[in-house]
């Protein structure tokens, strides 16, 4: 079962995201690829992030620019 969390909940946990950058993410989802990675669900209006997709997504970013 994957881990959810709303942006406040994300970001008290890792701080080095600031809500306004998740947001941002989110915004832009998919122009950056974050839509297909999964790591956003939506459950009405309600916007929660998967913890492990995140960070997954967060990694192929790092290794596109590498």
């Amino acid at each position: 079962m994957p881990t959810l969390s709303t942006v406040n909940q994300f970001t008290a946990k890792q701080p080095a995201f600031t809500p306004a950058a998740i947001r941002a993410l989110i915004f832009n989802e998919h122009s950056n690829g974050l839509a297909k990675s999964g790591a956003i669900v939506r459950i009405g209006r309600r916007v929660l992030i998967d913890n492990e997709k995140f960070f997954v997504w967060v990694e192929s970013q790092n290794k596109q620019v590498a």
